[in-house]
């Protein structure tokens, strides 16, 4: 037994299991120190052997440690759901208003209050779980793989079911799944900044180290979280899930996702309405015990008031409109990891985007192999296919365009040695014995291999006139939209080990060309993208001329350039300036392509980047949004907050515009509320302070708040004019707040207008007041949604089928409340028909005068 090791480099303990021979399949025990262990003694520790476990074992491990997932402790169950239904403060608030009326021996008061919190939870918990269920099916549609060893062969692997013990392969672009100890890694380079902070990606190997060694120092041992830059890996997995490193951090912090701009803006309106009313609760109550009103009456009064004046579904109806979304994008062919990056796409205004595969088609053949002077070389282009064929690290489309047009038998090499690809070098290099002889074999970008070469294939020296003769054939490839690799060779000795070192004074075989043509359609969906408002930027590493090239093919605007050179000589304020008039950015690296990102967003735009490499994933996490493809890297699928099933912009468009719907959508239930509701609470708060009677009893608040809500849980369906998702929008509390205070000043006056008529015209009783007053508020609040959902002519737009429906039937049924059976038990009468006839009239008036306010509201300042 090892002793317990202390990370101070991380919190918490670790918490990996080992077998326990003697004891039974399954039984387990820390195990501590595991860097100190060579890979053989970890396996045997672990029960499994360089070659993985078995199926029967992988299932048998899956059940006792569970899975490996961060999130599976907060999967909802159908109990939970229902039980946080309570833990909102409104319902909460029905509860204590039921507990203080039955103690007062208002049980009459207590059953309506406690039938309405009931109705609330139930119709708040079917649309919640319906919502998280349609979330949780899409997830399963784009679960992350990874490559391991069972049943002492290569397969693929969810990563949640991974286990201890499980042998994992990893190459560039593969995402961690576990923590693990390294048995076998070739030029592996893992990036461990999420873990570790360290920017530079750190050298793996199967080394073993002392047993105080920190975290961040430990090179035998990869980690959950981190991601694989280049070469290649086989480690064996020794603690999932909240086992690992990651797993600590994660559960100290909460797993509290960062908050989005949606959150915040659903927050700042939380803040506003509460504290308008708390003022006017407070205010209310303070009032009626200065005016020696009953305590139990006052209470329940302004608990009621709070409710009526308080967005209560709005949790629900945000959890049913971001699952609606959902749904709808995945119709369309963009699935949703994260439900409230929906809104950030809707507010999108500029989309960073790559070339390959969304400008362009993506299928890369190749056009041409030449030797140094331009004539066609089958030599250079069998060099090449030697290369794509044994190299190991970073899979690219342009070795399989290659292997296309060349299969070279490579049963007569014999390879001893690979230099991995990485993002400075940008080339890759294989060692291989042919005939007696060591060659190396490297191919990359033009200058990166060019610049390590001394001499041509002849072994004439590579003087700077034969350098300028080749930049210029690969400028005339680059202005013709070809894209160039350059071969180059060199004889080696044998030895051990082949590492960077190698990589000078080689011998400069010739050029390999590719073409990938722009794709039919991208010309007509970036139009259709700018129209939504959004601006196209193109973020690549390929060359400014090819890059200029598609631009143009493609119809995008290509006034300004940056190259990566440029923008290093920029320091940050000057790229402020830069990016936003900035067209198309090129030969970037993936540090330069996260400092554009970020550049955008200090200027005020929200950001979105599609990408699908190792190399785009630090823009991805900086972005506002971030899209990948079902095809892309590990790394990559796993920071976006979408995954394409088509790689294809049109699919953006469709997506943006399903984001703006559901934020419309959003805004319409926040915008009845601030309207007929706030400016009904305030009429009746007012009116408590003069009347001798209650405007409404709290029963009958809480009624007329549950019967108006019923229409709003088909808001989420609602039908959505054109002009809402023709711009980004995003949460504007000033725009909210003009609304609330025109609208509820409105809905004001006539409240006090159906006073006037009550009390002066038709001399009402208290509880013909309240009934009239019922009836007229609760029309009010029906028909303010449908006046409110559309910014023109409410007649001109046609609403979703469920909230017309909705509305219309209880818009009918509303007038006949007072002549139904059992009614007396809520405190109302019949009226006379003259009154019902001048509350029609009165609430007909108001929704031509909501007419009128809506046009000049949004003539003086549209949100």
């Amino acid at each position: 037994m090892f002793k317990a090791a202390t990370l101070s480099t991380m919190p918490g303990k670790w918490l990996a299991r080992r077998l326990l021979t003697g004891n039974g399949p399954g039984l387990l025990e820390p195990l501590h120190e595991y860097w100190v262990l060579t890979p053989d003694q970890v396996c045997k520790e672990l029960g499994a052997t360089k070659s993985g476990i078995s199926s029967e074992q992988a299932q048998r491990r899956l059940r006792e440690f569970g899975r490996n997932d961060l999130r599976s402790t907060r999967r909802l169950s159908r109990l939970s759901i229902l039980l946080s239904q309570f833990a909102s403060p409104l319902l909460l608030l029905l509860l204590f208003a039921a507990v203080i009326a039955a103690a007062s021996g208002e049980l009459v008061e207590a059953a309506i209050v406690g039938s309405i919190l009931a109705a609330s939870a139930v119709i708040g918990y079917r649309r919640e779980y319906t919502a998280h269920a349609a979330a949780a099916a899409l997830g399963q549609r784009i679960k992350t793989r990874t490559k391991a060893l069972r049943d002492g062969r290569e397969q693929s692997i969810a990563i949640d079911e991974i286990v201890p013990g499980d042998v994992v392969l990893l190459s560039a672009g593969s995402l961690v799944p576990a923590d693990a100890r390294v048995i076998a890694a070739d030029h592996c380079f893992v990036s461990e900044s999420a873990l570790t902070g360290e920017s530079f990606p750190v050298e793996k190997s199967a080394g073993v180290l002392p047993a105080d060694t920190p975290l961040s120092k430990r090179f035998n041992c990869v980690y959950l979280g981190t991601n694989v830059r280049s070469g290649t890996l086989r480690c064996v997995v020794v603690a999932t899930g909240m086992s690992t490193q990651f797993g600590a951090i994660a559960q100290q912090l909460g797993l509290q996702a960062p908050k989005t701009e949606f959150d915040r803006g659903v927050a700042r309106f939380g803040y506003l309405l509460t504290s308008a009313m708390l003022g006017m609760v407070l205010l209310v109550f303070a009032a009626h015990m200065l005016a020696d009103r009953p305590v139990v009456e006052t209470l329940l009064f302004a608990v009621a008031l709070a409710v009526g004046l308080s967005p209560e579904l709005l949790p629900a109806i945000l959890s049913v409109n971001l699952a609606r979304g959902a749904q709808m994008l995945a119709s369309r062919g963009v699935l949703v990891r994260h439900l409230n990056a929906i809104e950030n796409l809707g507010s999108m205004d500029v989309l960073c985007t790559d070339k390959t595969g969304t400008l362009t088609e993506g299928v890369i053949s190749l056009e041409g192999s030449y030797d140094v002077h331009g004539a066609m070389s089958q030599a250079v282009v069998e060099l090449g296919a030697i290369n794509a064929a044994l190299e190991t690290g970073l899979a690219s489309p342009l070795d399989d365009a290659i292997l296309n047009a060349c299969r070279p038998d490579v049963s007569k090499l014999s390879k001893l040695g690979e230099i991995p690809f990485d993002f400075v070098r940008r080339r890759v290099s294989v060692v291989v014995e042919r005939k007696g002889e060591v060659l190396l074999v490297t191919k990359g970008a033009f200058h990166e291999v060019l610049e390590a070469c001394a001499f041509l294939a002849d072994g004439s020296p590579l003087d700077q006139r034969v350098r300028s003769e080749l930049q210029k054939r690969y400028d005339d490839w680059g202005r013709g939209g070809h894209r160039v690799v350059a071969v180059a060779t060199k004889q080696l000795a044998k030895r051990d080990r082949y590492g960077r070192d190698c990589e000078h004074e080689l011998c400069f075989a010739g050029f390999l060309t590719f073409l990938d043509r722009p794709k039919e359609g991208a010309g007509e969906a970036i139009e259709s993208l700018r129209g939504l408002g959004i601006a196209i930027k193109l973020l690549t590493g390929d060359s400014k001329l090819i890059a200029e090239h598609v631009a143009v093919l493609v119809g995008l605007k290509n006034e300004r350039v940056l190259t990566g050179g440029q923008i290093d000589k920029l320091d940050d304020p000057a790229l402020w300036r830069e990016a936003p008039r900035t067209d198309l950015f090129v030969e970037l690296d993936p540090n330069q392509k996260e400092r554009i990102i970020r550049a955008l967003k200090r200027a005020g735009h929200v950001v979105g980047f599609l990408g699908d490499g190792i190399n785009d994933a630090p823009a991805m996490h900086a972005a506002d949004t971030s899209l990948s493809v079902e095809q892309a890297a590990d790394v990559a699928r796993e920071a976006a907050d979408f995954v394409l099933l088509e790689r294809d912009l049109d699919v953006i468009r469709r997506g943006v515009e399903e984001g703006r719907r559901t934020f419309a959508n959003t805004l319409k239930y926040v915008l009845t509320t601030t309207s007929a509701n706030l400016g009904n609470m305030i009429s009746m708060a007012l009116a408590s302070l003069f009347l001798p009677f209650l405007p409404l009893t709290a029963s009958q608040i809480l009624l007329n708040n549950f019967i108006s809500d019923i229409p709003a849980v088909g808001i989420a369906d609602d039908n959505v004019d054109r002009d809402a998702i023709e711009r980004p929008r995003r949460w504007d509390m000033r725009f909210i707040g003009r609304f609330m205070i025109e609208f509820g000043l409105l809905s004001s006056l006539f409240d006090l207008l159906c006073f006037g008529a009550l009390l002066w015209i038709f001399h009402a009783s208290a509880e013909v007041f309240q009934t009239a007053w019922f009836v007229q508020s609760l029309l009010t609040e029906l028909m303010i949604a449908l006046v409110v959902r559309t910014r023109g002519p409410f007649f001109k737009s046609r609403p979703g089928s469920v909230l017309l429906v909705a509305t219309l039937i209880l818009a009918a049924l509303t007038p006949a409340i007072p002549y139904l059976p059992f009614v007396g038990a809520l405190g109302f009468v019949p009226i006379p028909i003259e009154v019902l006839g001048v509350l029609i009239a009165i609430t007909a008036a108001y929704v031509t005068a909501a007419e009128l306010t809506k046009y000049w509201f949004y003539r003086a300042g549209p949100g």
